[in-house]
């Protein structure tokens, strides 16, 4: 693993310090919201087009790039991004920032897109795997270490909307002086959603649904904070141990996924989370409380999302696979747009504990709805048969999505040339 960092460094520095400045943003609007005193249900808007303009980029992020190239679209979405983040103070209405987050979605699916065809032309078969989990840890890394930031800042001001600003720019530094462009890339076009959800109604139905809890966690978690009146440094360190649990728990869960009827698990793993949602509902304000009760959806929520594709993934032939994996991003998105607005609409009719208990109607929806699977089909694919868990993040794009299909379909060739020759 060492050796695929040091011949991708600069790609994961950049990486890291684009998720500090979209991590530190993303919590610093929820609390300046308070500030700015929008409702909740207008911060809901605000957190919810994010996720409008990430699915518009990871829709045409591709094209851009197929028409301009990847260094143009990289640099061209990275300034864009630096200057929205300089923008939110200045423009204080529900309006801007809901256009700003609009763009700023749509500029990081972009730069998502473009920085993982890079990490994916670098890759080989034996490292493509080695290179998704240092991407991730990156990732998880830099929004962990946004909130340290946020801490020990003044919201009320403008420092930490320019530090992002900054952080952002310095970010393409190491990757455009040091990346090799890669060619023009042609994206697989998406399986009908009508025949995704005929091949793996579980993992359709469960990925819209989790859409909801990622928007949730992303988007509304400051919001929430806010409006319990807990501190900037509490609403920073309940934010971080969301990620900090799920990378942590990424891995076993995968390990557990490979040896087991990933059904089980799922129903499991969904259930554990609503009880850890309804926990943190019924803290009574223990802080905590409310931290293990978050500590328990993020290990759990986050996790789903590779589980559901790996599940998919045992009814698809090869060829499939790459479609479905699009297809489950834009079935994911409706569902993180639609989750922080339900969320802010529920949250302002019955306060703060409202949002622990959305998650948890969610994550228990998960759950009965893979018993009521278990039930129509008893019997599904053998242990044997499953192909392997790969890590991959809720907020991936079709390129990551089509990395991690690359490292599945790797797996079982592998597997079913060593069954080939083991009677010889």
């Amino acid at each position: 693993m060492f050796k695929v960092f040091i011949s991708s460094w600069a790609l994961f520095l950049g990486m890291f310090m684009l998720m500090v400045g979209n991590g530190l943003q993303g919590t610093l609007l929820g609390i300046r919201g308070g500030l700015e005193n929008f409702s909740t249900f207008q911060m809901s808007i605000v957190m919810s087009a994010y996720f409008v303009g990430f699915l518009g980029g990871s829709r045409l992020a591709p094209e851009m790039i197929r028409r301009v190239g990847h260094v143009r679209v990289f640099a061209a979405l990275g300034s864009t991004i630096s200057a929205v983040l300089i923008l939110y103070p200045v423009l204080p209405e529900v309006w801007a920032w809901t256009l700003g987050r609009i763009v700023i979605g749509f500029c990081f699916s972009g730069v998502y897109v473009t920085a993982e065809s890079w990490l994916n032309n670098s890759a080989t078969n034996d490292t493509r795997g080695q290179s998704l989990s240092l991407y991730m840890l990156a990732q998880m890394s830099g929004i962990v270490l946004a909130q340290g930031i946020l801490s020990i800042g003044d919201v009320s001001g403008y420092t930490l909307f320019i530090i992002p600003s900054v952080l952002v720019s310095l970010a393409f530094a190491p990757i455009l002086l040091s990346v090799v462009p890669t060619p023009s890339f042609d994206t697989t076009r998406p399986m009908k959603i009508k025949d995704l959800i005929q091949t793996s109604p579980l993992a359709s139905v469960g990925m819209f649904l989790l859409g909801g809890v990622f928007a949730a966690q992303f988007g509304m978690t400051a919001v929430y904070g806010t409006q319990a009146g807990l501190s900037v440094a509490q609403i920073s360190l309940l934010v971080s141990l969301i990620y900090i649990a799920a990378l942590v728990a990424q891995y076993p869960i995968g390990w557990a996924s490979d040896r087991m009827d990933r059904r089980i698990l799922i129903i499991g793993l969904a259930a554990l989370g609503g009880a850890g949602a309804m926990l943190a509902a019924m803290s009574g304000g223990n802080f905590y409380i409310i931290l293990v009760g978050a500590a328990i959806v993020g290990g759990t929520s986050n996790p789903l999302y590779a589980l559901y594709i790996a599940y998919a993934n045992d009814f698809l032939e090869h060829e499939d696979m790459a479609a479905a994996s699009a297809g489950f991003i834009f079935i994911n998105g409706v569902g993180a747009i639609t989750g922080p607005i339900v969320l802010g609409y529920v949250m302002g009719l019955f306060g703060e504990a409202a949002f622990w208990v959305v998650v948890a109607l969610l994550m228990s929806a998960m759950a009965l709805y893979g018993v009521v699977r278990v039930l129509q089909r008893p019997s599904d694919t053998a242990i044997e048969d499953q192909i392997s868990y790969a890590p991959v993040m809720a907020n991936a794009s079709p390129v990551a999505m089509e990395l991690a299909q690359e490292i599945y379909i790797d797996a079982e060739l592998d597997e079913q040339a060593a069954e080939e020759e083991g009677p010889s």
